[in-house]
């Protein structure tokens, strides 16, 4: 993997652990010669990740709505920053940069972006590893959710392994490395959905 796509909030919590969380995600990814892209923003988690990415040498590139750069939130100490009109256009730009995806705490749009990332890959629009970093339990809430839309029929038994989730960066790094594609909604069949 050389880069990875970093979906995460832009909100700095009271809690320290997810901006120290957030700085040695990028400062590991950065180490070990990952570029990172993500939202192209300079505060909260998204900044952490970023900055510290940076001071380790590492590439950073952002993707930015022109609606967040006219709000003067945008990183412009990024490697790059690419400026594009709309989320839909940050989604696909994070897609066509990245070998796959990371979602660290946030709000309502990292859930979307992590949505997104889950549902192209259910209907092949890319191959790539989805991961979820549980972050002091965050996300205990969601892995319930996730299994609970399995065992209603929801997500098919096919599309059950696209969320990697583990509670450590180097656990999920490693099962990102041995990620294996979903088979596609293409691929299974209509009489089989």
């Amino acid at each position: 993997m050389k880069r990875l796509a970093i979906y995460c909030g832009s909100a700095t919590p009271a809690d320290p652990v997810y901006i120290d969380n957030a700085r040695f995600v990028g400062r590991t990814l950065a180490e070990r010669g990952i570029g990172v892209v993500y939202g192209g923003g300079r505060l909260g988690l998204m900044g952490a990740v970023a900055d510290a990415a940076l001071e380790a040498g590492g590439e950073v590139i952002g993707v930015i709505p022109q609606a967040l750069v006219d709000a003067e939130v945008a990183h412009r100490g990024c490697t790059e920053l690419h400026v594009v009109r709309t989320m839909h256009e940050r989604k696909q730009a994070f897609t066509d940069m990245s070998d796959g995806f990371v979602t660290l705490p946030g709000g309502t749009g990292t859930m979307d972006e992590l949505w997104e990332a889950m549902s192209w890959a259910q209907i092949g629009y890319h191959a790539n590893p989805v991961g979820l970093l549980n972050v002091s339990g965050y996300y205990d809430g969601l892995i319930q959710f996730v299994a609970k839309m399995g065992e209603v029929g929801f997500l098919r038994p096919q599309h059950q392994s696209i969320l990697l989730i583990d509670d450590t960066l180097d656990g999920l790094l490693d099962k990102m490395a041995g990620h294996v594609p979903a088979t596609t909604i293409g691929q299974i069949g209509s009489r089989d959905l």
